[in-house]
């Protein structure tokens, strides 16, 4: 009986003694989030750092097996990169911007002719009405409320993108020391992994380093392939509006859909929206031709040069990326709907070939043990 109280007692304390540590650690975590939410700017420019760093890496490491050292191969990516974003600017940047503001002026102009347009096609079906189909539009309809929340929405979002790196000047800031630090990152990449994995427990530490690479991979796999894919679309789109009569401002929409296309998903809509409406005074033809266009070019996008630019580098399924997407967005606006998709797609990495593989082979093994699971495990172990 003494020897079963003690058993009792002792199992007690140690119940006792976890539900303790468990307190303490929950309210040790607590301050711990905090610091991070008031770090949030410094964990953004890690953030993008890394994404930076795995993009440019491949580059790198070529260039090193040419004997050129990683430091100066780091700046003459850099350089090249600069320059040729310099010399396209300078080549096309006063006409995106005149182009821009023309697109701009005309939006209002086009929702009215829109509405217009609506009136007229149903004053053709009756004749008696005691409030015309524009009275009535323009009652429920604000056109310049609805630009105006659409600008409003549009300044609130960059507002939450620049506002966590405090302002515009912090995130140009925040943008040079990026790239200062990723490439730091990538010029002692190896020393730095090793050092970052040592703070892990055995073996996990061994596991998460074997890891790194294929992450890397992940993740700037997926930014370069979204550029070039952004690019091929911005430059086919250009082109096809210029055929179809909107010369004037198709280097312009081309330019706005090179960017938004950034965006998986989203992107492609919100890069449509402006061509579509400039389109409408052109005519219905016309307007039915660049809905086309851009029908053709997201199915372009998706079937052909996602898998063949993109490729394996996601390894998510579609429904989380649009998931990361709208989160990033929600949590850092236009930076987080760019840098959160290649995260995820890096953290899928050790999702894949740290649980779900194991896992597949432990369900193998126990089919081909004939059901016996535990009895199959302990004498793997053993």
């Amino acid at each position: 009986m003494a020897k079963e109280s003690w058993v009792e007692t002792s199992d007690s304390s140690q119940r006792l003694t976890i539900s303790i540590g468990s307190v303490l650690l929950l309210i040790a975590a607590i301050p711990l989030l905090v610091l991070l939410w008031q770090l949030k700017s410094l964990l953004l420019l890690v953030m993008i750092a890394v994404v930076l760093a795995c993009s440019i890496a491949p580059v790198v490491d070529w260039a090193e097996q040419y004997r050129v050292p990683r430091w100066l191969g780091v700046i003459l990516v850099y350089l090249t990169l600069i320059g040729g974003l310099v010399l396209l600017g300078v080549l096309i940047g006063p006409t995106v911007f005149e182009q821009i503001e023309r697109i701009i002026r005309r939006v209002p102009v086009s929702l009215r002719g829109l509405l217009n347009e609506a009136d007229a096609w149903l004053t053709a079906f009756t004749d008696t009405r005691s409030l015309t189909t524009n009275e009535l539009f323009t009652q429920l309809i604000d056109v310049q409320g609805l630009i105006s929340w659409v600008i409003k929405s549009s300044q609130q979002l960059l507002v939450r993108s620049y506002g966590v790196t405090t302002g515009i000047l912090g995130g140009v800031l925040s943008l040079v020391l990026s790239l200062f630090v990723s490439g730091y990152m990538v010029t002692d990449s190896r020393t730095l992994v090793k050092n970052l994995t040592r703070l892990l427990p055995s073996p996990w530490d061994e596991k998460i380093l074997a890891q790194m690479p294929y992450m890397g991979q992940r993740i700037g796999g997926y930014l370069r392939g979204r550029i070039l894919v952004s690019a091929l679309l911005s430059v086919a789109t250009s082109v096809g509006l210029s055929l179809l009569g909107l010369k004037d401002l198709a280097v312009g929409l081309g330019a706005i859909a090179g960017v938004t296309n950034l965006i998986p998903f989203l992107g492609p809509i919100l890069g449509a929206v402006p061509a579509l409406l400039v389109s409408i005074p052109q005519g219905g033809w016309t307007f039915l031709w660049v809905l086309l266009l851009y029908v053709i070019a997201q199915n372009l996008e998706t079937y052909i040069l996602d898998p063949l630019l993109v490729g394996s580098s996601v390894g998510v399924h579609p429904l989380y990326q649009l998931l990361a997407v709208l989160g990033g967005a929600q949590v850092l606006g236009i930076i987080g709907a760019l840098i959160v998709p290649p995260w995820v797609a890096g953290s899928a990495v050790l999702l894949e070939n740290l649980y779900l593989r194991p896992k597949l082979i432990m369900e193998r093994q126990q089919r081909r043990n004939g059901g016996l699971p535990e009895l199959a495990g302990f004498q793997t172990d053993s």
